[in-house]
């Protein structure tokens, strides 16, 4: 960050005019295996963000780069991560004093001592009045669609693929956190750009299957087939269709491998597979990325802790 005060990464602060300060404000953070983004969005108690509004009051805006402690080593994801934050702050004019609440949507969380790591690193830079949220990143991909609801299933499927499930009462279980949905299942983590380069060739395979290749068109069924039980394994892990399936839920629907095609269209496909057990399940597209997705998580978690809080 070309702003840092004096080499010093928080040294901003000194230099901030209270007359400009933006007020109380949350924080989120969507860090992935390529890039890290982080959104400083307003806090205010008792007002409610409308769904259908086209621009959420988000103050500013960062970008770093890896934050994957698999990836690029603990020291490297941890530096990210505060310099991401830190120019989020800078932007906004806010000082980690203004925060109230932040939630980390990182990949690589895949057990509690990841969190707990994350969270060790946020406690040394963040006053102890700050509310912390650590999680897998799928569950910032969740809250992008949900607008910050934690509860229903969400399917990332690009260079990677996952099922990632969510109840409200907090349990949460995982499917898949595969390779490219065309090929490998295994870890959904890449040091080796050939993984990238594989993911590639879906788009590929989906003109030779609208073209009327049948081995493509065979290659994608079970694809479809593969991403639907991954989703329906969740669902019926969380019980989220309830006893008898019939409850309804959302699915949120991430990557580019899930648009629609001339002919194919895979998230269609995978709906229709979906609904045989499930029948009012319901798809949704992210209306806003998932930085934005964790800030709302981090503002809903702590205005219910306010409304929870005993009266002193």
């Amino acid at each position: 960050m070309s702003k840092y005060r004096n080499g010093e990464i928080w040294g901003f602060e000194r230099e901030i005019d209270n007359s400009s300060r933006s007020g109380e404000v949350v924080l989120g953070v969507d860090g992935g295996a390529t890039s890290t983004v982080c959104v400083s969005m307003p806090y205010v108690l008792d007002a409610e963000i409308d769904v259908e509004l086209e621009s959420l009051p988000v103050l500013s805006r960062a970008v770093a780069g890896c934050s994957n402690h698999n990836s690029v080593g603990e020291a490297a994801a941890r530096g990210t991560l505060e310099q991401v934050i830190a120019e989020a702050l800078l932007k906004s004019g806010s000082s980690r004093g203004d925060v109230r609440a932040i939630c980390l949507g990182v990949s690589g969380v895949n057990e509690p001592k990841d969190q707990e790591r994350i969270l060790n690193w946020l406690r040394h830079i963040f006053p102890s009045l700050v509310n912390l949220y650590v999680y897998n990143d799928a569950i910032a991909a969740l809250a992008s669609g949900t607008m910050g609801k934690l509860h229903g299933c969400v399917l990332i499927s690009g260079t990677g693929s996952i099922s990632y499930g969510l109840t409200e009462d907090g349990d949460e279980v995982r499917a898949g956190g595969g390779g490219p949905v065309l090929g490998d299942w295994g870890r959904w983590t890449y040091a080796d750009s050939s993984w990238a380069r594989i993911a590639a060739l879906g788009p590929i395979v989906v003109s030779c299957a609208e073209a009327g290749d049948e081995i493509a068109n065979k290659i994608l069924v079970e694809a479809v087939e593969e991403l639907a039980a991954c989703v329906k394994a969740v669902v019926t892990k969380l019980h989220l269709g309830g006893q008898d399936g019939s409850c309804s839920f959302p699915i949120v629907m991430v990557g580019g491998v899930l648009q629609a095609n001339k002919k194919w269209d895979i998230e269609k496909e995978v709906m229709r597979r979906i609904w045989q057990a499930y029948p009012n399940a319901f798809s949704i597209r992210p209306k806003v990325e998932p930085a934005v997705g964790a800030a709302l998580v981090a503002r809903n978690l702590l205005l219910k802790e306010s409304k929870t809080k005993p009266a002193s």
